[in-house]
């Protein structure tokens, strides 16, 4: 059989029906798409893009991961999924994601290493690109959900600053933390995506280079002691391209925050669910239903409370004289294993500040998976943190 890796950038395109080629070959192994008879009937020509199943589209139903009726999420087609078809994309599929954007894994495996997990809850879209069977697939990030799949996968991946993408069409894991985003082979395929995705989009070319920051070490201890040593050569090799890198102590407090930020998802996520759950709770897979009945439980107050530190969180990162921040994608490679997605603990702070983050390769472990470093840049600062990525991630040692 072919390689299960070959992701493709949008540069180097290729007929449609090499890409039809390539998801008959490597899919029955990945599983990253959603079964789909007649598929080549259906497809004309146009650049094959791959959609997660919580986003509405036009002629497919929508089950968000669920064994739910899709009838309760239907609805009028997304709109990122409408400009992305006028701008010459074709619906390849939907991509598999973890159940309701959440934690309870759907089927399919790591390209590098099937045995393991690709990460999640964008699991699908993350294989399939990294596999070459789309140039481009749609996702989503909540915590950690676009990030995390992208560094266990080897692609990029992109979130944008919260709501800069709408999110209409798209069924709603946590509001007020639910962020579209999107995998690719490069920077420069992420960039030409989010000229389409992103309303208002102005490509800047920055004429300073950018500060580069490092958090705490407190934050960086949440990650494993390879993962550290490993984004340790990754920060030596930028100093040594001549980038200005500060150690700081921002987000000293990340136990207090982490959990203030479950308050945060677990009370918006139970409000998602509260028609669908009390008619339907015995089809939620048990992780699902925990964090539902979890939400449950967290007070209108402690909802409030949680708001408030993160309005005072946003204000003291806004203050900050960092351009990027540069942080371990993942607390370690893809764990072995398909009964969990991964922590998404390095993505959770900048999830929950709405800032744009970037996923970018950054060489394997001994066994041959991906290590990612993370890219974040300022809220709105989208522009800049690609244009800037495009110069950063030469310089990160494959």
């Amino acid at each position: 059989m072919a390689p299960l890796v070959r992701p493709r950038s949008l540069a180097d395109p290729q007929p449609l029906a090499a890409w039809l080629d390539r998801i008959d070959t490597v899919d029955p192994v990945l599983h990253a798409f959603l079964p789909e008879p007649g598929r080549r009937a259906r497809l004309t020509e146009g650049v094959p893009l791959g959609v997660k199943d919580i986003f509405r589209v036009d002629g497919f139903a929508t089950r968000a991961g669920s064994v739910l009726p899709p009838e309760l999420f239907d609805g009028p087609e997304a709109s990122l999924v409408t400009r992305l078809r006028a701008a010459g994309y074709v619906i390849a599929g939907k991509t598999v994601t973890a159940e309701f954007a959440s934690a309870a894994p759907g089927p399919t495996r790591n390209p590098h290493d099937p045995a393991h997990t690709p990460g999640g809850s964008s699991s699908g879209s993350a294989a399939a690109v990294a596999a070459g069977m789309v140039p481009v697939a749609l996702g989503s990030q909540t915590l950690g959900s676009v990030i995390r799949p992208a560094a266990f996968c080897g692609v990029v991946g992109f979130r944008p600053t919260h709501g800069r993408v709408p999110t209409d069409g798209m069924v709603p894991h946590s509001p007020s933390l639910d962020t579209v985003g999107w995998f690719t082979a490069d920077v420069a395929s992420a960039a030409q995506v989010a000229a389409v995705a992103c309303p208002s989009w102005t490509p800047e070319a920055p004429t300073n280079e950018p500060v580069l920051g490092i958090p705490s070490p407190a934050y960086l201890a949440r990650a494993g002691v390879e993962a550290r040593a490993a984004f340790e050569e990754q920060v030596t090799a930028l100093r040594a391209a001549g980038f200005v890198v500060r150690t700081t102590d921002f987000l000293s407090d990340v136990e207090k925050n982490a959990k203030r930020c479950v308050v945060l998802n677990r009370f918006e996520l139970a409000r998602t669910h509260a028609t669908w759950f009390p008619e339907h709770a015995d089809r939620y897979r048990p992780q699902t239903a925990a964090a539902v009945r979890e939400g449950m439980a967290v007070t209108a107050a402690d909802y409030a409370e949680a708001t408030r530190w993160r309005r005072e969180f946003v204000a003291a990162f806004d203050d900050t004289d960092v351009h990027v921040w540069v942080t371990p994608a993942a607390p370690g490679t893809a764990p072995r294993g398909l009964d969990s997605t991964g922590s998404a603990a390095m993505s959770v702070p900048f999830s929950v500040l709405g800032a744009p983050a970037l996923s970018v390769p950054a060489g394997r472990d001994e066994h041959g998976l991906p290590w990612g470093i993370q890219l974040v840049g300022a809220r709105g600062d989208d522009e800049r943190l690609l244009a800037w990525a495009a110069t950063i991630s030469p310089a990160v040692r494959p």
